[in-house]
């Protein structure tokens, strides 16, 4: 199976779209297939991650989104002799996927809001814990949903992390920093400011290879015997998950991987459309939702971040619904539907 996956990456974007397609991209590759990246923005840390997982990464001149941008990934398609186009991104849009389809490419369509106006892509993909049908109604009757987080895709990494059983300490003091791969707001400071108030900290801060902030970060990083950590754009966050007794994250993509590791999180949504996602964790009992960067303040996060490290009832809770919520296996179960045709 020949994969085109169309997605970009940048500060303002984040890594998150890409991301998940590197997961279903390990595999395909896994299974005996090629991944091609098709991308009109990208970052150099995304690339060489890429490039580092065995990936192509071709470029595209268009606007995303556009109908020049359709053209040359059908191109790319038909060159590379693709199973599939996997499209994950907000500028793709109804005719997008209509002009895909026309040429003869089977499409999955990574969604989360249901932001196009029609969906014509053999299958789209909400891993979301609040999707559901409703919200695709406008779609054609060939258009198969996979949804919920029973499709969550995560990296290969995280498959061998699949079974394993949290212990909850009874008193916590290992804290997870992780704001994604660009944090263009640098919300990670405010974290960091907010926890140097709490004591008996030990907290390792995770810092994406896109962050345009790391420099400055670095130095005014806490010192030697602060209890704080500094690292950027780590390859072993799922151990970092599983020595954290809570995590302190962005609302994005790594909420799944999280959830796997059943990490009790607290959430700060970075942007408008992870509201959606933080408020449905935190509602089904699987996160808490600190608000939005734009509004939480220091004090609010201090607060609530030594009430969960001190109560093992409230992070036993959120693990347990964490651990109900992603099993492992969306990957397998995706690429199970796309070997379907």
């Amino acid at each position: 199976m020949n994969l085109i996956l169309r997605a970009d990456a940048s500060v303002a974007i984040g890594t998150g779209h890409v991301m998940r397609c590197l997961a279903l991209a390990q595999a395909g590759m896994d299974a005996g297939g090629r991944a091609v990246f098709a991308m009109a923005v990208s970052t150099p840390a995304i690339r060489a991650l890429l490039e580092s997982a065995s990936c192509e990464v071709v470029m595209v001149t268009a606007e995303a989104g556009t109908a020049e941008d359709a053209r040359q990934t059908i191109i790319i398609a038909h060159e590379r002799q693709a199973s599939w186009i996997v499209v994950d991104g907000y500028p793709f849009t109804a005719e997008y996927q209509r002009v895909l389809k026309a040429a003869g490419c089977k499409v999955l369509f990574l969604d989360d809001y249901a932001h196009a106006a029609h969906y014509t892509g053999d299958v789209v993909l909400n891993q979301n814990a609040y999707a559901n049908e409703a919200m695709y109604r406008a779609r054609e009757p060939h258009t198969r949903l996979l949804l919920r987080p029973r499709y969550a895709l995560l990296r290969r990494d995280f498959i061998s992390w699949r079974g394993w059983k949290r212990e909850i300490a009874p008193t916590a003091h290992k804290v997870l920093i992780t704001m994604g791969g660009s944090d263009p707001e640098n919300v990670t400071d405010l974290v960091i400011a907010a926890l140097s108030g709490v004591p008996g900290i030990e907290a390792t801060v995770v810092v994406g290879g896109s962050n345009p902030h790391f420099e400055e970060r670095a130095q005014i990083a806490p010192q030697p015997g602060s209890g704080f950590r500094l690292q950027k754009n780590v390859s072993n966050m799922p151990e970092l998950m599983a020595w954290a007794d809570i995590a302190i994250s962005g609302a994005g993509t790594t909420c799944w991987e999280m959830c796997l590791l059943q990490l009790p999180m607290m959430l700060i949504d970075l942007a408008e459309n992870q509201k959606a996602i933080a408020g449905s964790l935190a509602g089904s009992g699987a996160a808490i939702h600190l608000g939005s960067s734009a509004t939480v303040t220091k004090e609010e996060i201090a607060t609530r971040v030594a009430g969960l490290l001190a109560s093992q009832s409230e992070r036993a809770k959120l693990s347990e619904r964490c651990g109900e919520l992603v099993d492992g296996r969306g990957t397998e179960r995706v690429l199970s539907e796309l070997a379907r045709g």
